[in-house]
């Protein structure tokens, strides 16, 4: 009595399971049955059905079966109503139940490998120092529930396990039925293992944007992301070299583009721009920002202002004010925008047209903060500090006083 009572509170457990959130499934198709006839007292090992990619539990099912004795019931069909095995909340309880409703009176003792050379010493040797499972007390029937996380007998890409027998008949041969069925993961079934993942940021990292940033850690997630909803591993694998470029380059464009999920990436970029320009690597910087956010239609007048700086830095006044003035025509005014302009003037050599910007904004803050002046007299210092000479420097000083 106490057994069909627990028996009933189990399917009914594992029917109100079966409807909570499933992240993979049972893979009946590529199960593994076998019925194994042992000799008395002879040890084999038995080699399973490839396991799929995305494995990360299976659910096995040894039954002795005395002579024309059928199976009740195969393990895939129990199986039917477990879900998501990965909680005990969700079905892992109930797979470590479904021994067989039949059994023989026969017992066998049995191990798990997990290549075929350890196998072969068990079978050879009766070697068991390999085995990632080895049962030494004698079974008649058994069912066991491993997991990736708790067991050694499964790894990430493991495709086969090995299972040894070894009958505890002396007299007369063994029929023993073996059942697996793997469960699947449905985003590592698509092959984006940790080890594969890696393998393609190092891809990622040498395209051409992401070489040019100093952490490009946001960015290459972002295309990984895409990049796994997209292809599965081996089909990303599998493409052309172009391919793959163009792949790559398409999923970047889109991490750029997408608001606002692109603006940490954004922002790296603009600070690796930043930095590049404090080490006087102009040209990294001006590369960096035109690629990463201007070409891309990302660019704030503030982008502008900083390409502006950075062509101006390096000596380039004509891109300089070229930059700057499509910040301007943006918004007019900002005056961190209007000070570079009135800088680049002056050092081309238009004194007339600095003093012009110069007296215009003399008497108002670049931020709610800092001055017109103060912030023309840091400028200037750090112009001399990269090199430059200019007389007119002091003239616009003393314009700034009066």
């Amino acid at each position: 009595m106490l057994t069909r009572k627990i028996t009933l509170l189990l399917l009914l457990f594992l029917a109100q399971s079966a409807f909570s959130q499933q992240d993979g499934y049972w893979d009946k198709d590529r199960a593994t049955t076998k019925e194994i006839i042992v000799s008395a007292g002879e040890k084999i090992a038995v080699k399973t059905e490839d396991l799929p990619i995305g494995t990360t539990e299976i659910v096995y099912r040894i039954t002795i079966l005395d002579e024309n004795q059928q199976m009740a019931s195969s393990l895939s069909s129990l199986l039917k109503a477990i879900p998501d095995p990965s909680g005990i909340s969700q079905g892992a309880a109930g797979a470590v139940f479904l021994t067989s409703k039949i059994s023989g009176d026969d017992k066998c003792k049995y191990g798990i490998f997990s290549s075929n050379a350890f196998a072969k010493e068990y079978k050879e040797k009766g070697k068991t120092d390999n085995a990632c499972l080895f049962q030494n007390t004698a079974v008649n029937k058994e069912a066991r529930r491993l997991s990736i996380d708790k067991s050694s007998c499964l790894k990430t890409g493991q495709e086969y396990l090995w299972f040894g027998f070894e009958s505890m008949n002396w007299i007369m041969k063994q029929k023993i039925v073996l059942e697996i069925v793997p469960w699947v993961d449905n985003r590592l079934s698509r092959g984006w293992t940790l080890e594969n993942r890696q393998t393609i940021i190092k891809q990622i990292k040498t395209s051409d944007l992401a070489k040019k940033m100093l952490n490009s850690d946001d960015f290459s997630l972002c295309i990984l992301e895409k990049m796994q909803k997209r292809y599965k591993f081996q089909e990303f694998q599998n493409l052309m070299a172009i391919e793959k470029a163009k792949a790559l380059k398409d999923f970047g464009n889109t991490c750029l583009s997408e608001k606002p999920a692109n603006k940490s990436i954004l922002t790296s970029i603009r600070l690796d721009a930043m930095q590049y320009f404090k080490n006087k690597k102009y040209e990294q910087a001006i590369d960096l920002l035109q690629t990463g956010v201007i070409e891309n239609g990302n660019a704030t007048v503030l982008d502008y202002n900083a390409l502006g700086q950075y062509y101006l830095y390096s000596k380039q006044f004509d891109k300089a004010l070229k930059a700057l003035k499509e910040g301007e025509s943006r918004d007019e005014s900002e005056l961190l925008i209007q000070l570079n302009m009135a800088h680049v003037y002056l050092l081309k050599g238009d004194y007339k047209k600095a003093k012009e910007i110069h007296k215009k904004y003399k008497g108002q803050n670049v931020t709610t903060t800092l001055s017109w002046k103060a912030k023309t007299q840091f400028d200037f210092e750090d112009l001399k500090k990269a090199g430059f000479v200019n007389d007119d420097f002091d003239r616009i000083l003393k314009l700034l006083e009066d």
